[in-house]
Order: structure tokens, then C-alpha cells, then sequence
């Protein structure tokens, strides 16, 4: 949650926390669908244009990547990538909605932006369940030597 000014509030601590050990949930634990890194261009169609962008990670339902300038949350947007497969490249298309974006740095205009991938073709969906669930190694063969 965020606070009024745009950081992210944090929750009081109430007790002392080596007097009960609390076991809390990483991001990876609560998320349905697990994520790859990766390191690729991606092409963004914006109602304002198309950009490029940068694939920080990504997982059957979402992708988080890097941009020179702000996506209000909320945004819907178009996204194209090539996605590294053992055969080669695989054109993916699919439609997304912002659900965070944060500036990476006070000194860089640059931020991290995460997408739900909210409508995309089962197929292409599948392709990056599969890439996802490859080990790093076979990843990195698959995307060469960029991955």
C-alpha cells in the first residue's frame, strides 16, 4: 500500500519480534505462477505510441520491465515480444493492464513497471509457462548468449 507520498507505508511493528517467530511470504510464495529473469526488448503500443522496453521478468500472467518514462497504473497497453524457445524466436502478442510502476532511481528517469497480461492467445500463453519452466541453463541456451 502507498502512503500519500508515493512510497510504500509500512505496517507498525506491535510486538517484538524475536518473542514469536512469524513465518512470512516471500513475493515468489504468493505469486500463482512462478517467474523467469530475462533480458530482452519488448515493444509497448501505448494509446500515446510505441516504445521500447526492457523485460526485466516475466510468467504466464504477467511481466515487469524497465521504461524511460512513467504508465499511470491502470493503463491498458498492447505487448510484442520475442520470446526465446528452442527452436528459435517465437513472436508473442498480448494485451496488459499496469498494476505498479515505480521509479527505479531519484537520479534516473527510468522506471519498473509491472503488467497483468489479461488477454493473450492460449498458445502464446503456454510458450511462456514453457520457458518459464525451464531451468536457467536451458533458458540461456535458448536465448543465447543475451539471456
Amino acid at each position: 500500500m502507498r502512503g500519500l507520498d508515493g512510497e510504500r507505508e509500512r505496517t507498525p511493528m506491535t510486538e517484538d519480534p524475536s518473542a514469536s517467530p512469524q513465518q512470512t511470504e516471500s513475493d515468489d510464495d504468493r505469486r500463482r505462477w512462478p517467474r523467469a529473469d530475462a533480458n530482452w526488448p519488448i515493444r509497448l503500443l501505448l494509446p500515446e505510441g510505441h516504445f521500447e522496453a526492457r523485460v526485466r521478468d516475466i510468467s504466464r500472467a504477467g511481466i515487469c520491465f524497465f521504461l524511460d518514462r512513467p504508465i499511470p497504473e491502470m493503463t491498458s497497453l498492447r505487448i510484442d515480444l520475442e520470446l526465446p524457445v528452442q527452436e528459435g524466436m517465437r513472436f508473442v502478442r498480448g494485451d496488459a493492464v499496469v498494476v505498479r510502476c515505480d521509479k527505479i532511481s531519484d537520479r534516473l528517469d527510468h522506471y519498473e513497471i509491472a503488467a497483468f497480461l489479461n488477454n493473450m492467445a492460449d498458445p502464446d500463453r503456454d510458450a511462456l509457462e514453457a520457458f518459464v519452466s525451464l531451468t536457467p541453463e536451458d533458458r540461456a541456451r535458448s536465448a543465447g548468449a543475451e539471456s
